[in-house]
């Protein structure tokens, strides 16, 4: 019997992901996760086939999530699916160790295709997604600033981006504001922007934001 753990700060996503599963990959156990340092704990204290971790969640995110998953059990399949667009987290995760990348616009029957393949120990890359990695691969193009961030501070570009001040960010991300500030500023220096307008632009510009 398959067993997967599903991880997701909303409940209706994460049950309707839980039912769509447990339709379609029988004989199967899912189990849940409220947030990403749920999910870590219960891969610790448990055996699970799969994970499928949402992206963004209050806390240990779905890319710490997977980092902290991968340093514990390199072998288990991890599915990140995601409201962000493929441009935005997808090159990340990957790199992470993400077995495939989906949008949630994308889930159902793809989820449940991406889940078979890397059960198999198969990458599920889509068209688009493989066209971004066509291009992260071509030693010729310089990468854009952003791709010089870390996680976190990329994570904190996009919060600033989207209008977020430093202390809702550090709320949402269980951070000190003087935290979020030390990002804030390795952020400006390493992308030689000068403000939050200007982290805004480059944004918008580039497609990171919605």
């Amino acid at each position: 019997m398959l067993k997967i753990l599903v991880a997701d700060d909303h409940e209706v996503v994460r049950k309707g992901l839980m039912k769509v599963l447990a339709e379609s990959l029988q004989p199967i156990k899912v189990e849940e996760a409220r947030n990403g340092q749920e999910a870590v704990s219960k891969v610790w204290k448990s055996e699970y086939d799969l994970v499928v971790l949402d992206i963004k969640m209050p806390g240990k995110n779905g890319l710490d999530a997977l980092k902290e998953i991968k340093q514990h059990r390199p072998k288990l399949p991890v599915v990140i699916l995601s409201m962000h667009p493929e441009e935005q987290f997808a090159i990340r995760a990957i790199r992470a160790g993400a077995s495939g990348y989906l949008t949630k616009e994308c889930a159902g029957d793809e989820l449940v295709l991406a889940i078979r393949k890397a059960l198999k120990g198969e990458k599920y890359i889509s068209g688009s997604l493989a066209q971004i990695l066509a291009g992260e691969m071509d030693g010729d193009s310089e990468k854009p600033p952003h791709e010089i961030l870390s996680d976190r501070e990329y994570q904190v570009m996009l919060m600033i981006a989207s209008g977020k001040p430093v202390g809702t960010i550090a709320k949402e991300l269980c951070l000190s504001v003087k935290t979020i500030s030390s990002y804030r500023a390795n952020i400006l220096l390493k992308t030689k922007m000068k403000n939050n307008a200007e982290i805004t632009h480059y944004a918008f510009q580039h497609k990171l934001v919605d």
